[in-house]
């Protein structure tokens, strides 16, 4: 079933956002060579209790297993649902940062892959391409669209610049549970799938392979990677459908800002 939600819901939410972005921010400021992934997650966490909330991944249960940290923090050919562990971030490398804020029985959900240093050509413009692609997705989610609509947009955009789709994984809906109806696949055809309705919530996310689309899952039950072992890519917005307009609930504003200011981080 699709939950439409309140305008008091959707403020929720939007507030629940912004924290998300500010907890994302807080991260981005201390991202550089030789940081541990399991460091980046306990900023996050601390910044997210602080402000009253709770990280909407961790103890996320799927059939007994239940994620064990608050972040995902996937790197180079990890396609998403990364671990934070003891693994250190390398020059070169570019790591995806997926985060969810739970509060006031709401969920917000929000992802950004950043890249570290001497990151080559064709990865750095497979981020771009990404991120570029999130934005066409989101000018699609307005009232009298499809779900198909969507998933063309990132499918059409990427796949014309060499870049492959991720099928397996799916954008989803958002709210008082963090996945909800409908399903948002980042492939598609322009006029299918369920209508868009004013005020569903949606959690857009376009995941990008540099080579084969084909990806696997790790022992762990979370880790899902590249069957190629070549890079991928991942943004990720929350947004209500409007009529005219898509409302982003979610923010990049305040990664930009520490991007900005970072010596390790290069702007795409």
């Amino acid at each position: 079933m699709i939950f439409l939600k309140t305008n008091t819901e959707l403020d929720i939410i939007r507030a629940n956002g912004i924290i998300l972005g500010q907890a994302h921010g807080e991260v981005a400021k201390i991202i550089k060579p030789g940081i541990t992934t399991k460091e980046l997650d306990k900023v996050a966490y601390e910044f997210i209790k602080d402000n009253n909330g709770h990280p909407s991944f961790l103890n996320y249960n799927v059939s007994g297993n239940k994620f064990p940290a608050s972040l995902c923090i996937s790197v180079n050919d990890i396609v998403v649902h990364g671990i934070p562990g003891n693994y250190q971030l390398k020059d070169g490398d570019i790591v995806s940062i997926d985060c969810g804020v739970y509060k006031n029985g709401y969920h917000a959900d929000s992802a950004y892959t950043y890249a570290i240093g001497n990151v080559k050509d064709e990865t750095l413009r497979l981020l771009r391409t990404t991120k570029e692609s999130l934005a066409l997705a989101i000018e699609q989610a307005i009232f009298g669209k499809r779900i198909g609509d969507i998933g063309f947009a990132v499918q059409n955009y990427c796949e014309n610049l060499g870049f492959t789709i991720v099928r397996e994984l799916v954008g989803h809906g958002v709210g008082k549970s963090l996945h909800e109806k409908p399903e948002v696949a980042n492939y598609g055809k322009r006029g299918d799938g369920p209508k868009l309705k004013e005020n569903m919530v949606i959690a857009i996310e376009p995941m990008v392979n540099q080579g084969k689309k084909s990806i696997h899952q790790e022992n762990d039950g979370w880790t899902i990677r590249t069957q190629d072992r070549k890079p991928s890519a991942h943004f990720e917005h929350t947004v209500a459908v409007k009529k005219n307009k898509a409302d982003i609930l979610t923010t990049f504003k305040y990664i930009e800002e520490a991007i900005s200011k970072s010596e390790y981080i290069v702007k795409i």
